[in-house]
């Protein structure tokens, strides 16, 4: 076999995927289609309903839409490129769309912890301060928080990119994963790389473990207002706020362990590459907004008025659609 020319710099990436077999590749393609799918659904519904009723016009609500928002992003930027994989033998990706990968995942993802952040703070002062909460998570605050989710997800993913197009790539360039990462590809650079790891590594690791720590400590703080101080639909609280400590874990454990350590090839470092790229996404908008009653009847009065939009309103049409008409003096029936 011919040896490549090692002085030529590298142009496009091989990734290997997930799997070689053709059998387990059909089965993954539906599957993950399947969760890209109701990633989508879910995540569209909420932004949906929240922009659309005016009674979801608050703190807690406009802080969960943006995570939805963030949440098709993120699942957007890996999830068509595993699909596309899975359907061919021959995967490649340009060194320019690799790097653009990786900004963006990062990015995204930056962001997406930062508002998570945000939205333990929201609840952390409707749970501590009730009645000063609007006037604390006013407009002008929500906005702040989500201004700087996304400035502090663009400034993590600048410096990591930045550090990596330092970086001369003349040699090996096959990639065993589904999509472009930092710890893979910093691992084909032809020089020392010892270095940049370890910026790499404080880059991501520390900025991961910090806001992991924030998350745990401010739902906990929120647990144990809920078990010690709230009778009213304790049970069910308690529930979410439990759902929501499982989601933050699913997310942040493997990204810590992805991240926050030297970078080596382990087997299972696809497989859990997978839970933050294409599961969690399709979880939070399941935990964190769909389970809340006022999100369904929301959902409902959105479903109602779609179904009902374009008909003549007639005596029928009033009985068959549950929403709010307005007459033509202005006054308002809602159907109970």
């Amino acid at each position: 076999m011919e040896k490549k020319n090692l002085t030529n710099p590298v142009t496009e990436f091989v990734l290997l995927g997930l799997t070689q077999s053709p059998e387990l590749q059909q089965f993954l393609y539906v599957a993950f289609f399947i969760i890209y799918m109701n990633t989508w659904l879910g995540n569209f519904i909420i932004i949906t309903t929240v922009i659309s009723d005016h009674r979801l016009h608050t703190p807690m609500y406009f802080l969960l839409a943006n995570l939805a928002f963030l949440d098709l992003s993120d699942s957007s930027v890996n999830t068509p490129k595993l699909l596309s994989g899975l359907l061919s033998q021959h995967k490649t990706i340009s060194f320019y769309e690799c790097i653009l990968q990786m900004f963006f995942f990062h990015f995204i993802a930056g962001a997406m912890g930062l508002c998570l952040v945000g939205m333990a703070i929201d609840r952390y002062v409707a749970i501590y301060k009730p009645l000063r909460y609007l006037t604390i998570m006013n407009q002008r605050v929500c906005v702040g928080i989500m201004v700087l989710a996304w400035l502090g997800g663009l400034a993590h993913s600048a410096v990591q990119i930045g550090l990596l197009l330092q970086l001369p790539f003349c040699g090996p360039n096959v990639l065993d994963n589904f999509y472009c990462d930092v710890p893979q590809v910093i691992k084909l650079a032809c020089t020392d790389t010892q270095l940049a790891e370890l910026q790499m590594i404080f880059n991501n690791g520390a900025v991961i473990i910090i806001i992991f720590i924030i998350l745990l400590l401010s739902y906990t703080a929120i647990f144990v207002k809920i078990r010690t101080h709230i009778t009213d639909g304790k049970q069910k609280a308690l529930s979410t706020c439990g759902a929501q400590i499982i989601v933050i874990c699913l997310q942040f454990i493997p990204s810590i362990f992805i991240y926050a350590r030297p970078f080596k090839n382990f087997t299972l470092n696809k497989v859990i590459s997978v839970i933050y790229t294409a599961i969690t996404p399709m979880l939070n908008p399941m935990i964190y907004t769909l389970r809340n009653a006022e999100m369904k009847k929301a959902i409902r009065r959105l479903m109602s008025r779609m179904l009902c939009s374009g008909k003549e309103i007639n005596y029928v049409s009033i009985f068959q659609c549950p929403f709010v008409l307005k007459t033509r003096a202005g006054a308002t029936i809602e159907e109970k």
